[in-house]
């Protein structure tokens, strides 16, 4: 009997660490099941970060990088299968989004990196493993991303109200889901990525928890109008962005090096909302209800700036809508799994920008 059982991993920019769910597919909407998460270590982390700039030896680190990490899915794996009291056979597949180290989709020349040894989490879990799901598109001329947005129209779309989906992880990026009429998207700047760093480097915290540092410090307006002038912003969609262009070294060529560090965080926390605000006002004015997911939908600070930036929008969490705000994401790759697997186009033209729809994803039978 054909399963409608399927498991989404996600690893995101942000680098904290392994989200993985179990979804039944067997209804529409799907049902988020389980769910499981492992942290990375910070020598992990470490590694991994090093990844994202040229250095010595690169392919043996990418390749010994992406075993561990498959061992680390495969715990994953196994520790939603004791939740859920389900067996291997009992899954139609695994959905891996892998660790991205680098993302670059420039078109004729682009590419985009995501770590982990499908191979070898077949063996280590016995579950066909779909992966390699931004390749296909960007081959096709798309950006590969977002891709997220396709499984937003799944869940989230009303035959009523416009609606936009906000992603708040290392990269932010919207899904506007108006009634009736073209699913569109695309990444709209920084989300934690830069903020995280910056905690790192100043508290020694991997990020700064309800933004409580950046509360303690002031926006820089001079500052936040030199990130704010960069070619990104401006550029009209499909678009999307990575670490390569919002990083601390990036940061750092604006710094005089006499800031507070706390009003730096303010103003970074201050790009995320306006990075958020002016083009979802541009793009989509007509939306009524905003709804966040993705690690940064917890941050207290970012969604009371974010509600004054959008004063006539309704902006509250995915949760309201019966899917956790943490979990959407792998929730996601579960459901890009079943498209591939299904033989499905898994990709929306209109937000990557490819010529066409395409199908997602390598697949590697058990």
């Amino acid at each position: 009997m054909k399963t409608a059982y399927y498991i989404g991993i996600m690893s995101g920019t942000s680098l904290d660490g392994i989200d993985a769910v179990l979804g039944d597919f067997s209804s529409s909407p799907p049902s988020l099941l389980h769910t499981f998460y492992l942290p990375y270590e910070a020598d992990l982390r470490s590694r991994l970060l090093d990844l994202h700039y040229p250095g010595q030896d690169e392919l043996h680190r990418a390749a010994m990088l992406g075993n561990e990490l498959a061992r680390h899915y495969a715990e994953a794996v196994a520790g939603l299968l004791d939740e859920s009291g389900l067996k291997p056979g009992d899954v139609a597949a695994i959905g891996c989004h892998g660790q991205t180290v680098r993302h670059c989709p420039q078109s004729g020349t682009g590419y985009s990196i995501q770590l982990c040894n499908s191979a070898l989490l077949v063996e280590l879990t016995g579950i066909a493993v779909a992966s390699d799901f931004r390749s296909r598109d960007i081959a096709a001329g798309g950006q590969g991303a977002p891709l997220v947005p396709a499984f937003h129209q799944v869940l989230f779309r009303d035959p009523r109200v416009h609606r936009v989906i906000v992603n708040i992880g290392g990269i932010c990026n919207l899904t506007s889901l108006t009634p009736g009429g073209e699913v569109s998207g695309f990444d709209c700047g920084p989300g934690n990525m830069v903020m995280d760093a910056w905690s790192w480097r100043h508290t020694g915290e991997v990020y700064d928890e309800n933004g409580a540092w950046a509360e303690s410090g002031k926006v820089i307006p001079a500052l936040l109008e030199s990130l704010w002038a960069i070619p990104f912003f401006s550029m009209a969609p499909p678009k999307s962005a990575g670490r390569e262009l919002f990083n601390l070294a990036w940061l750092d060529s604006y710094l005089t090096g006499q800031e507070n560090p706390a009003d730096v965080q303010s103003t970074l926390l201050q790009l995320t909302v306006r990075g958020i605000a002016e083009p979802l006002l541009a793009y989509f004015p007509s939306a009524a209800e905003v709804y966040l997911c993705g690690g940064g939908a917890h941050n207290a600070a970012l969604v009371a700036r974010l509600q004054v930036a959008l004063p006539d929008k309704k902006v509250l969490l995915t949760d309201s809508l019966g899917v956790d705000a943490d979990w959407l994401e792998a929730f996601a790759f579960a459901w890009l799994a079943k498209q591939v697997i299904e033989g499905i186009s898994g990709n929306l033209p209109a937000v990557t920008g490819a010529r066409g729809h395409r199908l997602l994803g390598a697949i590697y039978p058990v």
